[in-house]
């Protein structure tokens, strides 16, 4: 009865290696399987989400094409990636506006959030407004340049919380996050005018070129802070020191403040040469 034991015993071994070697094999193709699922999520994706915010700049007004589909037909060229866009600017919107939109508004809140390239432009309606009242001699002060001074102040406090949220919607870690300075459309307009007499001898470009730089000053320490990378259109618009007139260079369109197509190109452009960092 041993014998046979030991025999039945001996003839049972080859089953459980072949079982064992069996399930060696299931483990393997599971963790293949596994190795392949993890690849397929790793994949390149092929097409991008791009949510564009901003004013009147966004939206084109003025051009045949604005600078947001032309920056898209760039990001697409450049990095064989399908771009849906999705265009949230609106005329006319101050930075107030567009800061409401961005922490109320669910529509811009989620398409923010769902998106993995956002860009913003704001502002100019803030300064043109306080400089009507400038040229009006309604903008307070002995200078006449209190409004002057509390848009910008306002733009820069906005300005701030405006790239918080966008900051609290999306990572620069994982996401396209650009935006741009202001240029100054009226450089010809306002140099052969003098509106306020007791200034120093300051003509009109001269008082509202020294706000323009303060919130443009603002603009760059903030994206630097952030690291958001920003285009700069003041630069490629007005020139290094501020006095070239964007009408001659025929980029301004017929009513001398919005962009023409060969602004928004230029536009375009410069966010273009930022690239596509994180994602490219």
């Amino acid at each position: 009865m041993q014998e046979e034991s030991r025999v039945t015993g001996l003839a049972r071994r080859p089953d459980m290696a072949g079982t064992l070697r069996r399930l060696l094999r299931l483990i393997l193709v599971v963790v293949l399987l596994v190795g392949a699922s993890q690849g397929t999520t790793l994949a390149a994706p092929t097409s991008w989400d791009y949510v564009a915010l901003g004013d009147s700049l966004a939206t084109g007004y003025g051009a045949f094409k604005g600078y947001v589909p032309r920056y898209e037909a760039h990001i697409e060229t450049d990095t064989g990636v399908a771009v849906t866009r999705t265009n949230l600017g609106r005329n006319g919107w101050t930075s107030s506006q567009l800061l409401s939109a961005l922490s109320n508004d669910p529509t811009f809140r989620r398409a923010t959030r769902e998106a993995e390239i956002v860009t913003w432009n704001i502002g100019g309606n803030d300064l043109r407004a306080a400089r009507k009242s400038y040229k009006n001699g309604t903008c307070g002060g002995d200078d006449n340049q209190d409004c002057l001074r509390a848009s910008v102040a306002t733009l820069k406090t906005n300005w701030t919380a405006i790239t918080a949220e966008v900051l609290e919607l999306r990572s620069t870690s994982n996401t396209i996050v650009r935006t741009m300075d202001i240029y100054n459309p009226y450089v010809r307009t306002d140099i052969v005018s003098d509106t306020w007499q007791d200034d120093g001898g300051m003509n009109d470009f001269q008082v509202f070129k020294k706000y323009v730089d303060r919130v443009n000053r603002h603009i760059a320490t903030t994206s630097y802070t952030e690291g958001v990378p920003y285009a700069p259109v003041y630069l490629a618009f007005n020139g290094t020191l501020g006095d070239e007139d964007p009408k001659s260079k025929g980029y301004l369109s017929f009513d001398g403040i919005h962009p023409n197509n060969t602004g928004h190109m230029i536009i375009a452009g410069e966010l273009r040469i930022l690239g596509y960092a994180p994602l490219r």
